[in-house]
């Protein structure tokens, strides 16, 4: 891969209602024509994305939305759009003219403010319009696209809103190991590998190894066996794909530690704890519950697909109940989760962490358990404690929610589960 994916970038999004001059201010930060701009009011319909290098961040993706004041039917269905990216939103810019900031900006700046994303006012259109009001509490630029007034000032506020963590990232695997450690990454070449390429979790995987100065070693499921006798001494980690978990587990010692790339990523991405925790309703299940498969990409299904036919029918065999199965794909999530027993989400390698831990915000509010595939197909086949043996702290978590799961009495889908 030659670009940073977005998953990887820092998500930064531009708010605001019609004619707000937010695609101008897009284009201006870009130094491209990324939008178009009209002094028609809904010229934005759906959400534009640019990704671009901004530093000394780094690798970022700018989005424009369209106006949170859109009418009629499809204004709605816009509406709705920009909404959805809220919840991937790492810095917001909330922009209205110089002379219109309202009410409606200030709710955008509160709903960021409870979301603990930060936000930044951008009064635009300061070549034609005197600044009426200016917001408190959040930075505060007056631009022009025009003039270029305010842009160097724009990317200064940028770069001071950061949110702490993002230019130290955490490890994905490395931290795991000790120093020059020695990991196995066990890589299924299936009809759901692309073709000349690894996917992204497991391409991550190894260069955050490689960044740690860790040494890896990628084989296929069926030379696993074969790779760890000839290795000479016993590896410190073995990461597989989960859905090769059974003859994984079966092929490596029981002494060495073994995970998966979803399980990685539910750390990495989410909180696997609350992912964990939600798998012990999996033992919960019964006839007729709505169980909903959500992934972060659209993609086209195969014949055995993991969301779509494995993992429905492995937790049909575990469970023994007659689930009903509902999936969601790309951004945005359903409204009605309270309807849901269980939301299963996908390793989500295509996708911010602020989406994932919005997406898990939101199944708490409902009072509806999440898991991620990694854990519910351990959970499953048996193996969830032998997978989470390196995370200490999931480990707890599990037994904890085991035990809660034994002494909790039935209820029904969204009812008296209260979240934390």
């Amino acid at each position: 891969m030659n670009r940073a994916p977005r998953g990887a970038r820092l998500h930064i999004a531009v708010f605001g209602r019609r004619n707000a001059g937010k695609s101008s201010l897009l284009n201006a930060l870009t130094g491209q024509q990324v939008a178009i701009v009209s002094p028609v009011p809904g010229t934005t319909t759906d959400p534009v994305e640019k990704a671009m290098e901004l530093l000394p961040i780094g690798p970022v993706l700018l989005i424009d939305t369209a106006g949170i004041d859109d009418e009629g039917e499809l204004g709605a269905l816009r509406v709705a759009a920009t909404r959805a990216v809220i919840d991937r939103t790492d810095i917001a810019i909330v922009a209205a003219r110089a002379d219109g900031w309202g009410e409606a900006e200030d709710a955008l700046v509160a709903e960021f403010a409870a979301r603990r994303v930060p936000a930044i006012a951008a009064l635009t259109h300061a070549d034609c319009c005197p600044v009426r009001r200016r917001p408190q509490g959040i930075p505060c630029v007056v631009c022009s696209a025009p003039t270029r007034q305010g842009y160097d000032e724009l990317r200064a506020a940028l770069i001071a809103s950061v949110p702490e963590g993002w230019l130290d990232p955490p490890a994905i695997v490395s931290d795991l190991l000790p120093p020059g450690g020695l990991c196995v990454l066990v890589v299924p070449i299936d009809k759901e590998a692309p073709k000349g390429r690894l996917i992204l979790p497991q391409v991550q995987a190894i260069r955050d190894l490689l960044d740690g100065d860790q040494i890896a070693v990628v084989v296929k499921e069926r030379e696993l066996a074969g790779a760890l006798a000839r290795l000479g001494r016993a590896p410190d980690l073995v990461v597989t794909d989960s859905q090769a978990f059974l003859k994984v587990c079966a092929d490596v010692p029981p002494g060495v530690p073994v995970t998966s790339f979803s399980i990685l990523f539910a750390r990495y991405k989410g909180d696997l704890d609350i992912l964990v925790a939600g798998a012990a309703a999996i033992d919960g299940l019964r006839d007729g519950d709505r169980v909903l498969i959500a992934e972060s990409c659209t993609h086209h299904a195969i014949s055995d697909d993991i969301g779509r036919v494995k993992i429905p029918r492995w937790l049909t065999q575990y469970s023994g109940r007659a689930l009903v199965f509902q999936h969601h794909s790309g951004h945005g999530f359903p409204p009605d989760l309270a309807s849901y027993r269980l939301v299963i989400h996908c390793g989500a390698c295509t996708t911010n962490r602020r989406e994932v831990l919005s997406r898990i915000w939101r199944c708490r509010e409902a009072g509806v358990p999440i898991t991620n595939y990694g854990v519910a197909i351990a959970k499953t086949q048996g193996l969830l404690e032998r997978v989470l043996a390196p995370f200490p702290s999931a480990l707890e978590t599990l037994r904890r929610a085991a035990d809660a799961a034994r002494t909790a009495p039935d209820q029904p889908p969204g009812a008296a589960r209260t979240p934390r």
